[in-house]
């Protein structure tokens, strides 16, 4: 058994809260970020709106959890955080640029004419398929370590396409909870289209996660540590069917369980989430860098945790509030 070095409870506690901010994350926005990519699926200019609306409270919030989850990143393993936006930085760089272009289009769309509103939706599906697109591209980054060549880079860009998939399939499934009537019927016709693609894309990202390291393989596939990993893709594949069966039930007249697809795809969600973790843990940049070694000093951990423990309670009882006071179906939008 390893033996974890003193202090060790400090960059464990930011680790794991900066795992959560992500996850956070790739739930929160990544469920207004697939409502973005969908937007101009719908030439009803109602039904847009619609789908606007749906979004219109929660995604400045959503967005947070980013700026979280970087800024502990930033004060927790200062040298990580180099190393990987060193690796990260043309994506980054892109990433940004396409939340620049939602936020733009996202207000302008509110305000401008009518015969300019169809520009403005194209600009806020570009960003919102630009930005889940350069996500994956991390990731499919991350996953092999910053590999270098063609190989790792068609890796990432096919990483990029399937979280563009997963964000649809959950952009899809809140439109299924937060709407009814013909858009909820296509929303669920959505949702069916990307569950399978962003299935092949667990799959292949799946396949390729032991492949990237001798430890990750071992991890994996030595006994008894496999006895600890198998439940999450039996759970997965599980989720898998049961959003496969429930989507086809749509439209339905009790709205009751509405939010079980939505529910499904974050828990989902969180599962590949905790089999990544499972595979990269120790490590903060993959093969290179452990979280104890990358983490700052001890006293600069205590003072940033008390301030993380102050800041985090206010953004969690502000997502509660907007999550409560903007909850049900989303009615016809109206700036007036």
């Amino acid at each position: 058994m390893e033996t974890l070095p003193p202090g060790a409870w400090l960059p464990i506690a930011f680790a794991v809260l900066m795992a959560l901010s992500m996850l956070l994350y790739a739930m929160l926005d990544g469920f207004d970020l697939g409502v973005g990519v969908l937007l101009r699926r719908t030439p009803e200019e109602a039904e847009r709106d619609r789908m606007i609306h749906s979004i219109g409270p929660f995604w400045d919030a959503n967005e947070t959890w980013l700026v979280l989850g970087v800024g502990l990143l930033l004060v927790a393993f200062p040298m990580a955080h180099g190393m990987i936006l060193t690796a990260l930085y043309l994506p980054v760089a892109l990433m940004l640029a396409a939340l620049i272009l939602r936020g733009v289009a996202f207000e302008f769309r509110a305000k401008a004419p009518e015969a300019q509103k169809p520009r403005w939706d194209m600009a806020f599906q570009a960003g919102s398929v630009l930005a889940a697109f350069s996500q994956g591209w991390m990731l499919g980054s991350y996953i092999l370590g910053f590999a270098e060549g063609w190989a790792a880079l068609l890796f990432s860009f096919l990483v990029g396409a399937i979280v563009v998939a997963g964000y649809t399939l959950i952009g899809a499934c809140w439109l299924v909870w937060r709407t009814e009537g013909a858009l909820q019927a296509r929303a669920a016709a959505w949702a069916r289209g990307a569950l399978y693609a962003t299935w092949a894309g667990v799959l292949v990202i799946s396949a390729a996660t032991p492949l990237a390291s001798p430890r990750i393989f071992e991890r994996w596939f030595d006994f008894p540590q496999v006895l600890g990993l198998a439940p999450i893709p039996l759970a997965t594949g599980a989720l898998f069917l049961l959003l496969h069966i429930f989507l086809r039930r749509f439209p339905r007249a009790d709205h009751a369980l509405d939010w079980v697809p939505f529910a499904a795809c974050c828990a989902i969600f969180a599962l590949c989430f905790q089999g990544l973790a499972y595979s990269f843990w120790p490590y903060v940049v993959p093969e290179r860098l452990t979280i104890f070694e990358a983490a700052a000093a001890p006293e600069s951990l205590l003072i940033i945790l008390v301030g993380a423990g102050l800041v985090l309670p206010v953004i969690g009882l502000y997502t509660v509030v907007i999550w409560r006071v903007f909850g049900g179906k989303a009615r016809p939008l109206s700036y007036y």
